[in-house]
């Protein structure tokens, strides 16, 4: 199991959010974090005074994934629909998960992450 930590432009994030879904990855956590790194900060102006904020508005995706291609299929998802070609444009980190329980039910791993597909009676 891997797992996976983007972190994009915010205003990035539905159409990440989408290309995930499209490759099967319905499950992720993401939450809105602030940063410093080389694109300028934002500034802002008020009253005639301008302000640096100091940090860069971003959102940051947490995805564990049980399977190499489940891996790949996300990164190629992340990397294709968040670029700008500018600075600023993220990063993604992989690292490896140990282990994984399902608080539910307590399964254990690759059982604890995969979801099966739900049948619907007709």
């Amino acid at each position: 199991m891997k797992k996976i930590e983007a972190i994009i432009r915010t205003s990035k994030f539905y159409d990440v959010k989408d290309a995930l879904h499209q490759v099967g990855i319905d499950f992720f956590t993401f939450v809105d974090v602030k940063g410093v790194g080389n694109q300028k900060s934002e500034r802002v102006s008020y009253r005639g005074v301008e302000y640096d904020l100091g940090s860069i508005a971003r959102t940051k995706l947490e995805i564990v994934v049980s399977s190499e291609s489940y891996l790949q299929s996300a990164i190629q998802a992340i990397m294709q629909v968040a670029s700008t070609g500018e600075v600023g444009d993220g990063k993604i980190f992989v690292s490896e998960v140990e282990q994984a329980y399902r608080i539910r039910d307590g399964r254990k791993d690759v059982s604890a992450i995969d979801v099966p597909l739900l049948q619907h009676a007709n």
